[in-house]
């Protein structure tokens, strides 16, 4: 593998000498037909809906979970194909998607799957003792598991490094991107995860996604350097090569206070060169996969009733509490519109995404088609935890409980004129993007000072003529409030819409404040003033069958709103959230075909949503 002194060296010397600035400009690349679908294009932005984080088989942890699926096959089920789970059953998605990511962790990039071939150099090492022989023994392959991080981690992991077998892993990741991107119908992203951690072994993950054909000799990973800076500088050196790409944080609420912390790697403040390389760098952050929802959470938020929604409060398979505060998307938007008003600048200025984390080279994010995301590991309802072990554990207990408080989520969304890399890498640098917890919602936001009525029949061209979209930055003037256009459509496969929120967070004399706003119900009812939310519509959910209210709900909500309490001198965010009237969790609905009732402890409905990314006001003295 790469020096990576040297390669420090290297990088910062190419960045002193190189323009390093963002090209967002579609064209495309070198080499490249594009053969587009003409109908396809809209200046008015077309919704297209994908995930950005999959694993196949190169990666270590989705190999020893039994997953055996190429990057062809994970393209092959983004576009409507079935292929096999490891426990031996069919995958298939109900839609196509528009696009996709196979984003194997660069760490150990294709060992794994090479110390289970028997004749290779990687077999004869201790580590891959018994790798190809532990069948569908969750216990066995979890044991595997922790072996192999063990020793990773215990200073001898150069051991396991083998630059041909990475090389070969990369090459075929790449080809296979290539191979299936068909623009203007299908779009495929060369990428990669950087699994960073901190001391403690905190999550630090990124997922890369490059914008093009260009792209390394290898990947960046953590056997670089476990430090994300290092990552963003690797990532400048490439730009100035003509090598595109972005990162996406995720799992920001397993960083313990990490991902967003106020100070560097070394304990440094943070300052305007830290936050310029960062957005250069990281645009977007991932708010919601299977490892639980990054929105908020209720210590952050307890004046928000649905910030406990899919939310982590301990490690994983332990009792260990997570540390909130600096691990939330709105608290790390809150501080950076709170440096920006102390200090000038924001290094949390993101936009948002949600993915899946899947590790299986495919997608769950329907609560009634959950099959699990780690292999034969949680591949049935009992090693999900939704329904009684036939037999306690030794512990006195009924229930496996590592998986079943994960979630069948999420999806990201985009805004671009057409279905290519070029176009939908654009919209991800301009923050044109939206995540959900899993249905195909769509979402506008707008706000301007001269936008037109929400029943304008030209209401998108002129919203984007007079204003600014989501994940764009608004400046106040004293004498107007601008107003928002928000508008949400349902997913024709899933419940109904109850309401539409914005989400605003502001800074007023140094301090941080949020507030949550209904601004649209359905069913005809009204907003109270004094609390800002409209009244319940009465869905309810049968557990017997999870059959919903059909005729409750709306199948979309929109609105032309006014901020009651703006004031153009504060810096503030709005985003859009929007739920669905509540339907049965996954987990429901393992139990109710196994013939069991729901567990206590675990909620036995959800209310399915989605968040667009911000829109910043910044005030007139800044």
């Amino acid at each position: 593998m790469r020096i990576l002194s040297l390669f420090l060296q290297l990088s910062l010397l190419l960045i002193s000498c190189s323009d390093t600035t963002i090209d967002s400009k579609n064209t495309p690349a070198s080499g490249v037909t594009i053969h587009r679908n003409p109908n396809d294009y809209s200046i008015d932005k077309n919704a297209y809906f994908g995930d950005l984080h999959v694993h196949s088989m190169y990666s270590y942890d989705a190999f020893i979970f039994g997953g055996i699926a190429s990057p062809d096959e994970a393209y092959k089920f983004a576009k409507g194909g079935t292929i096999t789970h490891p426990a031996g059953f069919a995958m298939q998605l109900d839609l196509p998607f528009d696009f996709y990511a196979v984003t194997d962790h660069a760490y150990f990039l294709g060992v794994i799957r090479e110390m289970a071939s028997e004749n290779s150099d990687l077999a004869q090492h201790e580590v891959a003792e018994g790798i190809d022989q532990v069948g569908e023994d969750p216990v066995l392959r979890r044991q595997i598991f922790f072996n192999f991080t063990d020793f990773a981690n215990s200073g001898r992991g150069s051991e396991l490094m083998d630059e041909t077998v990475i090389t070969n892993a990369w090459n075929d990741i790449v080809t296979s991107a290539e191979r299936h991107n068909d623009p203007g119908n299908f779009t495929t992203f060369v990428a990669y995860e950087y699994t960073g951690t901190g001391p403690s072994r905190e999550m630090l993950h990124r997922n890369v996604i490059f914008r093009d054909s260009n792209t390394p000799e290898l990947p960046f990973s953590r056997l670089d350097s476990d430090n994300p800076e290092d990552l963003w500088t690797w990532m400048d050196s490439n730009r100035s090569m003509g090598i595109e790409s972005l990162a996406i944080p995720h799992n920001s609420n397993y960083s313990e206070g990490l991902m967003f912390d106020l100070v560097d790697v070394n304990g440094n403040p943070l300052d305007a060169a830290y936050a310029q390389q960062r957005m250069r760098n990281e645009p977007l952050v991932e708010i919601t996969q299977v490892k639980g929802t990054s929105e908020t959470h209720p210590a952050l938020s307890p004046n928000d009733e649905w910030a406990p929604f899919e939310v982590l409060v301990s490690r994983l398979g332990t009792d260990v509490l997570i540390q909130p505060e600096g691990a939330y998307v709105r608290d790390a938007l809150l501080k950076g519109i709170n440096l920006e008003y102390q200090q000038g600048f924001n290094p949390f200025k993101f936009g948002v995404i949600g993915s899946s984390d899947n590790h299986n080279a495919t997608h769950v994010g329907d609560e009634d088609d959950y099959y699990g995301v780690s292999g034969v590991l949680d591949s049935d309802a009992q090693r999900r935890g939704a329904i009684p072990l036939d037999t306690p554990m030794p512990d006195g207990s009924l229930y496996f409980d590592r998986y079943s408080r994960f979630s069948a989520s999420g999806l990201t969304g985009v805004w671009a004129e057409e279905n290519t890399r070029e176009a939908i890498y654009d919209a991800f640098r301009r923050k044109e993007t939206f995540g959900t917890s899993g249905p195909r919602m769509k979402v506008r936001f707008f706000s301007g000072y001269d936008l037109p009525a929400i029943e304008d029949d030209n209401l998108i061209t002129q919203a984007y003529e007079n204003g600014v979209t989501m994940g764009a930055e608004l400046f106040a003037t004293s004498d107007s409030i601008p107003s928002f256009i928000a508008w949400v459509a349902k997913d024709p496969n899933s419940a109904p819409l109850q309401r539409l929120q914005i989400i605003k967070g502001w800074v007023e004399e140094g301090e941080m404040h949020e507030r949550v706003y209904d601004v649209a119900c359905s069913d005809e009812i009204s907003i109270d003033p004094a609390t800002n939310r409209c009244g319940d519509n009465g869905a309810i959910v049968n557990l017997d069958d999870c059959s919903i209210s059909a005729d409750l709900g709306a199948t979309e909500l929109k609105t032309k709103w006014l901020d009651p309490d703006y004031d153009p001198s504060h810096n503030a965010f709005y985003y859009v959230r929007a739920l669905e009237n509540p339907s049965c969790r996954w987990s429901t609905w393992d139990a109710i075909r196994a013939g069991a009732e729901p567990r206590e402890d675990i909620p036995p409905t959800i209310q399915e949503r989605l968040w667009s990314s911000p829109i910043w006001i910044i005030p007139e003295t800044k």
